[in-house]
Parts: structure tokens; sequence; C-alpha cells
């Protein structure tokens, strides 16, 4: 069973990350991609704007009919902060035995993996997919994996890196789409448009719930 794994804050979700999850999807061959909205992120200065039932519920108007991704509801159910290596192990429970997990982030999110809780043992739970950004290359990659103290192969494809666990990190370059929620709750709080950067149902909950009115910006 090869799954994926989207987390984020989704406050709130856009073309952007539904994009991103669908290729993915698409090129790995995966059988679904779990997006995670996180309910207390615990490297955010602050706590998301919207509340998490909100952006719970915006996830899965954006997600809709899809039959390739899904949300799932499980940092939610968690109390304190929501630990990748904690998701990561209840995945392994719930989809038991032996998941093929494929853990999607973007490369800033990545390169801060050393402050994660147990990070090293994150590369024994799944696979990591990161999303490039201009200018980073396989061999900086690598780099970065000794750095962190993991024992690192090259595969045939340069790409792919196999580590000590036995699973790869996989760099993957989706279509750019430079859309963030940060900008989008910008432009609610301006009153200006926010259509086509994200699914209209998502769109029409904003408005209805007044979500982002008040939103001051980051400090």
């Amino acid at each position: 069973m090869k799954l994926g794994i989207l987390g984020g804050t989704f406050d709130p979700i856009h073309l952007g990350h539904l994009r991103t999850a669908e290729e993915i999807g698409e090129e790995l061959g995966l059988e679904k991609v779990y997006l995670i909205p996180s309910a207390s992120p615990p490297h955010k200065t602050r706590e998301p704007v919207a509340p998490f039932h909100h952006r719970l519920n915006m996830a899965r108007l954006a997600v809709g009919d899809s039959s390739l991704l899904e949300i799932l509801d499980l940092e939610g159910k968690r109390p304190g902060f929501s630990y990748s290596i904690e998701t990561l192990r209840e995945f392994h429970h719930i989809f038991s035995p032996d998941p093929e997990l494929f853990f999607i982030l973007g490369i800033d999110a990545f390169l801060e993996i050393k402050t994660w809780k147990e990070y090293q043992k994150l590369f024994y739970y799944a696979h990591f997919v990161i999303i490039e950004r201009a200018g980073f290359r396989p061999r900086d990659l690598e780099a970065f994996l000794l750095n962190i103290g993991l024992n690192v192969r090259k595969t045939k494809l340069p790409d792919v890196i196999s580590v000590s666990s036995g699973n790869t990190v996989v760099l993957r370059a989706p279509t750019l789409m430079d859309i963030s929620s940060t900008s989008i709750r910008e432009l609610v709080a301006e009153g200006k448009s926010i259509r086509f950067l994200l699914p209209e149902m998502v769109r029409n909950y904003i408005m209805e719930k007044g979500l982002y009115r008040d939103y001051a910006g980051p400090r």
C-alpha cells in the first residue's frame, strides 16, 4: 500500500497545495495522498489564524470527491503540539501491516528538519518527497543529509538518494503555482478578490464565515 502524506496548517488550503498533492500522487503511483491539517504546529511562531475546525472543513471542501486526495483528521484529535513523528507512527498503526509512506514537504521545511522531534527516526517510517526550489540540486541534498548525520547512498536516478533505513529521499518539481496562504489572508483583509487562488467552495466558506477579515499580517 503506497500512501502519500502532505501536512500543513492549510490556513487556508489553496490550489498550490492541491496541485502538488495531485501531481506527486500520480507520478509516484500512490493509492492515496492524505492531507493532514496541523492542529498546533510546533515550528510556527504563532498559532494558525483560523481555528482548526474551520481549516479542516475548508480542506474537506477543497478535496471534494477526488479519488486520489483525502483529508484525514489525526492531529486535531491529539492534545499538544502536532509532531510529524507521531503522525507517521499513527499511520503505520492505522494502515498496518507495513504501509509504504511518502512524506511530502517543501525544501524550506525540510532544511529545518534537524529541529523536529526525533528527526532521524522519521526516515525509518517514510520516504521523503522534497518539493524543489530554484537553484537547489541533488548534490546539495546529499550534502545536507550527510550534515544531519544520515548515511546515504546514491541510486541510479540523480534525484533519488537512499538512506540507511532503506527508505529514500526524492526531489520533485511539480507545477509551480506562486500562491501562498499568507497572501490570501492579506487579500481578504484588504477586501480584494481571492477568486481563482483556491477552490470556489473554499472561497465561499471564507466569505460566509467571515474568516481573515481582521488579519493584520505576520508579527
